[in-house]
């Protein structure tokens, strides 16, 4: 009788913290931005790792490749929404704000882009499908491993073409993208890196000459986790027009946002 007991009660504790990792925590948090954070990038990510002696990036290509079409990107797209929103959160901008970066890169049909902070691949392939015949996206990932997980990403989408994956870190080549690319301006420059880094970066790249009248500089995560430096720049330099689009943290109900950019030269 005891140890009956004692299997139900362990049955029912097992059942309790299932219910309260799938589903309550999950309810609770996705309120609040720190709370987000510490539960999804500290306690989840690493028990996961831990658990499946794998990495989220490692976790999120296995994702796509069981679920995605080949050559698809945007089931490829699809796959990484339904993970991150149904099985486990990352910091890619996501389906809510993917759609205004969507219409951006619709609106603006760039020729030349530049993504600074590839991550897994997710806004390198949610960019490269809209783009049109003969652009090239030049993308920029400091983090190694991030790196060849995006480069699998990217071709299991069929956007290796098109892409152009640079490892190593921004201010560092930035200044080489003309010589190294013949680029000579960039149509639209998509920040999702360190947040710290997007005015640096922005003026690095006013001083290598890389926009021109009508460049748009489109900025992720611009209030959470914020950019405050940034969006005082450009809002107030006369050297941009700014339009701030309200969305919410990728896969939450926290408020963030992209700040669009127009260059006027």
């Amino acid at each position: 009788m005891m140890l009956l007991t004692l299997l139900y009660s362990c049955i029912g504790g097992a059942a309790l913290l299932y219910v309260l990792y799938r589903w309550l925590i999950p309810a609770v948090v996705q309120y609040h931005g720190g709370l987000v954070l510490i539960w999804h990038d500290v306690i989840v990510e690493r028990m996961l790792n831990t658990l499946t002696r794998s990495t989220r990036p490692q976790r999120l290509l296995g994702a796509v490749q069981k679920s995605a079409t080949r050559g698809d990107p945007c089931s490829v797209v699809n796959a990484i929404d339904q993970f991150c929103r149904h099985t486990e959160w990352a910091m890619n901008v996501g389906d809510e704000k993917g759609c205004i970066l969507d219409s951006v890169v619709s609106e603006v049909n760039p020729a030349t882009v530049l993504e600074l902070g590839t991550y897994c691949g997710y806004s390198t392939v949610r960019i490269a499908r809209l783009l049109p015949p003969h652009a090239k996206l030049i993308t920029l990932e400091f983090n190694p491993d991030f790196a060849a997980i995006a480069r699998q990403v990217i071709a299991w989408a069929g956007m290796e073409e098109k892409v152009h994956l640079v490892e190593g870190a921004s201010g560092e080549w930035i200044p080489k993208i003309k010589e190294q690319f013949g680029v000579k301006a960039l149509d639209l420059v998509f920040l999702d890196h360190w947040k710290d880094q997007y005015l640096p970066d922005t003026k690095l790249i006013e001083e290598c000459g890389l926009l021109r009248k009508g460049s748009v500089l489109l900025a992720d995560n611009v209030i959470f986790p914020g950019a405050p430096q940034y969006l005082e720049y450009v809002r107030s330099s006369q050297q941009y027009e700014s339009q701030y689009f309200k969305s919410h943290l990728e896969y939450t109900k926290v408020e963030d946002g992209l700040e669009k950019s127009v260059f006027l030269g």
